[in-house]
């Protein structure tokens, strides 16, 4: 994740709210999926089960009211009857509805394994209808299966062999599964098929439409949400990031951030603002203690210069100059202890009070010959006093001629 983390904060931002609306886009999907799919399921339901039962209803109804016409009239047959009006009923619809029974006359009308487990399932009385979604052939089908149980009325053809009329007894011999049936016994289904394809047509329809909005929806808010966050958060930050990085190349503290409502980015950008103010105020302090200081170095009628611990020369006044027989620019950085003839002595001190703590002619003055350029030999009075910066002790000597020590 190191390259995400040297992303700019708005490109993080851009990735975790997508990433985030993409995750909620998908969920809202999966269940509007499931609750189409829900819905269609249970409209299938409901009309196969109102389909069926209106077949069954017409069945039972020509069963109790047909006397003798079907012998001149086939088509009042009440099965025949029934099965003509479920074709009505399913014209032009993508429901195919048939009545099955274990004991089939028609080779052609036979069950098919569903509905032979389903009739024999019936047959044993624990459900009454039953419907799914079932793998048969190349493409799953949505099936719905509603029992048939013989009525009194029923019985009058499908009875005792002796009792069915004449043109029953025609068509189907003694013997025949056709008679013997009892009075609440499962003598077939309805079954209704439609398949899954078609059913979730109008689902998939509905779920495109849904999702196209919402993705819309979603877009917008991202949008939306990317140009406030960037306008309320975003900019400001780089704002405060942009001036630090200039007051960190110029070392110029004169910059400031436009005010900002006291949230916490008003907060940030006015802590930015005090603080420059307080550096811009030490700062400008600092310069002028500096040129003070530069100045009492300068009226001093000492040679005043300031060292490191190995000896380095850092800081010196014109006196200094005159008495090391060398212009600033060429005594910065020389070590001093070349200049002064016990140099290693005053070396020695100097560490030994770095060590202890103590002595090291720190806080003392001491007599000293101190050799220029030029040869010149000056007798000196040096009074060493020690301070920090950074960490770093520096060394500052007071080195006063003793009259008539040059030589």
């Amino acid at each position: 994740m190191s390259w995400f983390a040297s992303l700019k904060i708005g490109t993080k931002f851009n990735i975790m709210l997508s990433a985030i609306l993409v995750a909620l886009f998908l969920t809202a999907a999966f269940f509007v999926y499931q609750r189409e799919r829900s819905l269609i399921n249970r409209l299938a339901v409901d009309n196969a089960r109102s389909i069926a039962r209106q077949i069954i209803e017409t069945r039972d109804y020509m069963s109790s009211v047909v006397k003798g016409e079907p012998e001149h009239n086939y088509n009042l047959v009440p099965q025949v009857v029934a099965t003509n009006v479920a074709k009505r009923l399913t014209k032009d619809s993508k429901y195919y509805v048939r009545q099955v029974s274990l004991r089939y006359r028609n080779p052609d009308n036979r069950p098919d394994p569903f509905e032979t487990e389903q009739l024999k399932i019936f047959a044993k009385g624990k459900v009454a209808e039953t419907y799914g979604v079932v793998q048969t052939g190349k493409e799953p089908l949505f099936r719905y299966m509603l029992v048939m149980r013989a009525e009194k009325s029923c019985l009058e053809c499908h009875g005792r062999f002796e009792d069915a009329p004449a043109f029953v007894r025609a068509r189907f011999p003694r013997g025949h599964f056709s008679y013997n049936y009892k009075i609440g016994e499962v003598i077939g289904a309805v079954s209704v098929s439609i398949p899954l394809a078609d059913l979730y047509h109008e689902a998939g329809t509905n779920l495109k439409l849904d999702l196209t909005y919402r993705g819309l929806t979603f877009c917008l808010i991202l949008l939306l949400m990317a140009f406030l966050m960037r306008r309320t958060i975003i900019d400001p930050i780089r704002q405060v990031s942009d001036s630090i990085t200039r007051v960190t190349a110029t070392g110029a503290f004169g910059d400031r951030i436009p005010p900002r409502p006291r949230d916490e980015i008003g907060d940030l950008v006015a802590a930015f603002n005090e603080m420059m103010e307080e550096l811009d105020r030490k700062t400008r302090q600092q310069a002028e203690s500096e040129d003070r200081y530069r100045n009492v170095l300068e009226m001093a009628q000492s040679a005043i210069v300031t060292f490191l611990a190995d000896g380095k020369l850092v800081i010196i006044n014109r006196k200094a100059e005159e008495l090391f027989g060398l212009p600033k620019g060429e005594l910065l950085g020389a070590s001093i202890y070349g200049f002064i003839e016990d140099g290693e002595k005053v070396r020695d001190g100097i560490e030994e009070h770095l060590r202890s703590g103590a002595g090291g002619m720190v806080g003392e003055t001491t007599r000293h010959a101190v050799r220029g350029v030029r040869g010149t030999v000056t007798e000196v009075e040096m009074a060493l006093s020690l301070s920090r910066s950074d960490h770093n002790p520096l060394f500052t000597a007071i080195l006063r001629e003793v009259n008539g020590g040059r030589h």
